[in-house]
């Protein structure tokens, strides 16, 4: 699927964009949280993080893979791709001027125009 036309044109210029550093953490919607623990356990050796009824955290080195314990398509929770910024607030600023609201919640989280759901995530 092409890009939609209005994402095709330049930006307008914005001071200073966040530069991505690289992938932060990939979020899986599971069914069974023991049951996926079971699954990867046997593709791989892994440190657990952290354990609750409705997650699981799987040390992937300088990333990790989230285990969401939820069911069906979509965007609505679950599954996203986290990437590591140099800048939140810039990424911030840049939706702002794009036009794009963050999804409400805690963290900062959009929808492409394919409906991938980004999770933008820095270390400041």
């Amino acid at each position: 699927m092409d890009a939609p036309s209005s994402l095709q044109a330049p930006a307008p210029p914005l001071g200073r964009k966040a530069r991505p550093l690289g992938l932060h953490h990939v979020a899986l919607r599971v069914g069974n949280i023991d049951e996926a623990l079971r699954f990867y356990g046997r593709l791989f050796d892994f440190t657990l993080l952290d354990r609750t009824d409705s997650a699981a955290y799987l040390d992937l080195v300088e990333q990790f893979l989230l285990l969401e314990k939820g069911s069906g398509p979509g965007p609505a929770g679950g599954r996203h791709v986290g990437l590591l910024v140099d800048d939140t607030r810039a990424v911030r600023r840049a939706l702002t001027a794009a036009g794009i609201a963050p999804l409400p919640g805690p963290f900062l989280h959009v929808l492409d125009p394919w409906g991938n759901r980004l999770e933008f995530v820095s270390y400041d």
